[in-house]
């Protein structure tokens, strides 16, 4: 993995090396491999504290990559920070329709040049039984690639190493999404939900 550990000699940008050089202060790394193509899901897990967000944005800094990232709408109509969120890159996706959501979401993505979008599939910061079931459904939809990031506090690292290309099998892509995340903890490990999916049934009536 030390191969991947992304140093700031290696990045162009100042802003970028600043970036990288606050996480460092901190006391935190980042790995880092090529995406596997212009367009797809970065599944961020496990996510237990409101402090993952800051990590991960300066991560996207020291990157300079337009990653996207989809929230809850309310967030957005927040004053002021509505507008920040936007500006950060956030996208605000309605409750309630399930479907019509990945649908949709997945012609932005086959549309756009260049279309990375970060996913928690907790879609909380405490702990529940299971994940969300709307990246998979996307990724499938749209026929891209997913990432998996990690904020591991135990390590102070911030991953974004392994992809995984889906099959359509559940149970085989689960597995290689396990084996991805394996032995990275957030900051209440108590907190983080196993990695089993929820029934689209049940998704839709939250």
């Amino acid at each position: 993995m030390s191969d991947f550990q992304l140093k700031p000699a290696d990045l162009p940008g100042w802003g970028q090396r600043a970036a990288l050089r606050i996480l460092g202060l901190f006391g935190w790394r980042m790995l880092f491999r090529p995406l596997p193509g212009p367009r797809g899901i970065c599944v961020i897990y496990p996510h237990t504290s409101n402090w993952d967000f800051m990590i991960g944005l300066f991560g996207k800094w020291a990157l300079n990559l337009p990653f996207r990232w989809l929230a809850k709408d309310t967030l957005f109509k927040l004053p002021v920070l509505g507008k920040w969120f936007r500006a950060m890159g956030g996208e605000p996706v309605e409750r309630g329709t399930p479907s019509g959501t990945i649908k949709l979401q997945a012609q932005r993505m086959n549309a756009a040049d260049w279309y990375w979008v970060g996913i928690t599939p907790e879609g909380t910061r405490g702990y529940r039984p299971n994940w969300k079931s709307g990246f998979y459904h996307l990724a499938l939809e749209a026929k891209v690639p997913l990432a998996l990031v990690y904020i591991d506090y135990p390590n102070k690292t911030l991953g974004l190493v392994d992809h995984v290309v889906l099959s359509g099998d559940q149970q085989a892509d689960l597995a290689a999404i396990r084996a991805g995340f394996d032995g990275h903890q957030g900051l209440y490990p108590q907190n983080a939900a196993p990695i089993v999916l929820q029934e689209r049934r049940t998704e839709a009536r939250d």
